[in-house]
């Protein structure tokens, strides 16, 4: 009788560990193959940063959006395209000095 209820428990035990392995195979993967997606090691202005590029590039891309922006703040749709340009170059400003320093801390804890 106790063997009978192990046996389910350890296969799907096994399923589970076997569709995580898969799913992080799988993160690893685009991880390595888009530069957005991050890594293990990314900080996180890196990743606000990419955050926001993206954002900016899907709006510029999207007339809609540029219109629905032009619209509430009163402004040509140049000129919002302007600006979102302008903001990828540094969409959050200057990188912290302590970021780095923050996150090898955090590793030691």
């Amino acid at each position: 009788p106790s063997s009978s209820s192990r046996g389910p428990t350890s296969a799907g035990s096994k399923d589970k560990m076997t569709e995580r392995f898969n799913i992080y195979s799988q993160l690893e993967h685009l991880q390595m193959k888009y530069v957005g997606t991050g890594h293990p090691d990314i900080t996180r202005y890196e990743w606000v940063v990419n955050h926001h590029r993206d954002s900016a590039a899907s709006y510029i891309g999207h007339h809609h959006m540029l219109t629905m922006f032009g619209v509430s703040e009163n402004e040509s749709i140049g000129r919002i395209k302007y600006r979102l340009l302008q903001n990828m170059v540094a969409p959050c400003g200057k990188e912290p000095k302590g970021a780095e320093d923050e996150d090898d801390e955090d590793d030691l804890e």
